[in-house]
């Protein structure tokens, strides 16, 4: 996923798309308009998201701004995980996202971030995993509650 380019193009049409089209942007797009609530996770490089969670970051971000705020009043979690430390750095990234879209962030017992350096790793992470059940349900609760 490349980053954004600043052409504007979202501005001048207004067609809820990004004018780069041949990456999987679009599509996630319009995943993001018809959910209720959305959560974007990340590894953390160098004490910050990755690369291609930052470039979807920045283009669904110009293109919901510059389309009405597609996203207020969407609810909004981060999830970052490291191997060692960086994670909240990540985590806020994320959640500043959430904020200048207008979307509504459920909390949890601490901050949503799991440890580990091998895929399965942050599976072991027990305190990780009671943190995202205690996120999934805050976030389910909130939901409902929008939803009337």
């Amino acid at each position: 996923i490349r980053g954004c380019m600043a052409c504007y193009k979202c501005v001048e049409k207004k067609n809820r798309r990004c004018a780069v089209d041949n990456d999987i942007v679009n599509s996630c797009i319009e995943k993001m308009i018809a959910a209720d609530g959305i959560i974007l996770a990340s590894p953390t490089y160098f004490a910050d998201m990755s690369s291609e969670l930052k470039a979807l970051i920045d283009r669904s971000g110009f293109v919901a701004r510059s389309n009405g705020d597609m996203f207020k009043r969407k609810v909004g979690a981060a999830i970052a995980v490291a191997r060692r430390g960086g994670c909240i750095h990540t985590f806020d990234s994320i959640n500043h996202f959430f904020f200048i879209s207008q979307m509504i962030v459920p909390g949890s017992d601490y901050w949503n971030m799991g440890f580990g350096r091998d895929k399965g790793d942050v599976e072991k992470d027990t305190e990780a995993i009671g943190t995202m059940r205690i996120l999934g349900q805050n976030m389910a609760w909130l939901l409902k509650k929008i939803a009337g």
